[in-house]
């Protein structure tokens, strides 16, 4: 979890991080192991800019545990689109 901008060249891919916890672009089956958490983003929505001038409704939980994830890099992320 600390290395993910490091893996990606300095980048920090916050929408691939937000469409991976919301389960958006999950393209496998759930392991089993794994918990649920129903309607743990279900709460107040926000703007997003998406970085190409369009903003989109997320849930503000979604964006707080993302930016939470950003403070946990090791080195930070030197920018945010590739």
């Amino acid at each position: 979890m600390t290395k993910i901008s490091a893996q990606r060249g300095g980048v920090w891919p916050m929408l691939e991080i937000m469409s991976i916890i919301d389960g958006y672009s999950r393209n496998i089956v759930p392991r089993e192991d794994m918990p649920v958490f129903e309607n743990f983003l279900d709460n107040e929505m926000v703007e997003f800019d998406t970085g190409n001038g369009v903003d989109i409704l997320v849930p503000s939980k979604l964006i707080e545990i993302v930016k939470y994830l950003e403070t946990l890099q090791n080195p930070p992320p030197s920018r945010y689109v590739p």
